[in-house]
């Protein structure tokens, strides 16, 4: 006999048949759940279609006409649903990921230490995390540890970790974008001063360069004394390319990306 709502609801603890093998399963706790069991080439399986509090009858029946169909067309139900569920990786999976789609188009070097910030401070804490359960307060509770003590790092991994978790948004593994902004709301004011190195005298310049003149020839006194002679920063001196410097005219022309 069909079952009926008014019936579902004040089932007691057993099995109830509502027809075509859809059935009401009330247990001793008083949970009750909806399963199909059907026969398809000699092989019988069940199919969980939910628990009565949330599926309505109509919803279940509903529901076992569509599985039916699936079957009658050879589709298999539980292949079907397991492709459909969505594996989210951890955080540390995520960053490697990102930073192998990611450093092909780094030109700057330093880069190469993107990688070895997150294992130095990020994968212990937070790495074995499903990335979509990632939040504010796990990125505090891996900055604090540092954000006085090495602020220009500190700096640089909350963008590293934003970074990844934009990318895992895009991945299809997180519902939203990265919001950060509150995370520095969390964390004290930094103080950082920056200190720079001591300039040498213009008036001792003249003899300094007699002195480097007359030292052992090495590639790093030419490249200091090509570096002084030229007024440059010391990375466009070590990042100098033949292609950039005509001997001809005496001209090192500097490619602006430089």
């Amino acid at each position: 006999m069909a079952l009926t709502a008014l019936k579902v609801k004040n089932a007691k603890p057993g099995r109830y048949v509502d027809g075509r093998g859809l059935c009401l399963f009330v247990k001793e706790s008083g949970s009750r759940s909806w399963v199909l069991r059907m026969q398809h080439n000699g092989r019988r399986r069940d199919y969980g279609l939910g628990s009565a509090l949330d599926v309505t009858l109509t919803e279940a029946r509903d529901a076992a006409a569509a599985l039916r169909r699936q079957v009658r067309a050879g589709i298999d139900p539980v292949a079907e649903r397991r492709k459909s569920r969505k594996v989210v990786p951890s955080f540390e999976t995520a960053a490697r990921e990102c930073y192998e789609a990611l450093k092909d188009g780094w030109k700057n070097q330093n880069y190469r230490n993107w990688i070895s910030s997150m294992e130095n401070h990020v994968f212990p804490l937070i790495g074995r995390k499903p990335v979509d359960q990632v939040d504010n307060t796990h990125v505090v509770e891996v900055l604090t540890p540092i954000w006085l003590e090495i602020p220009d790092t500190a700096r640089k991994i909350l963008q590293r970790i934003g970074a990844v978790l934009d990318f895992a948004h895009i991945k299809g593994w997180r519902e939203e974008e990265a919001a950060l902004r509150s995370v520095r709301k969390g964390l004290p004011r930094q103080t950082d001063k920056v200190e720079h190195f001591k300039a040498m005298p213009y008036a001792e310049i003249p003899a300094f360069m007699k002195e480097l003149a007359t030292a052992s020839p090495t590639t790093g006194r030419d490249a200091l004394r090509f570096t002084i002679y030229n007024a440059v920063r010391s990375s466009e001196t070590r990042k100098a390319a033949w292609t950039e410097i005509d001997l001809d005219k005496a001209v090192w022309t500097i490619p602006a990306s430089a």
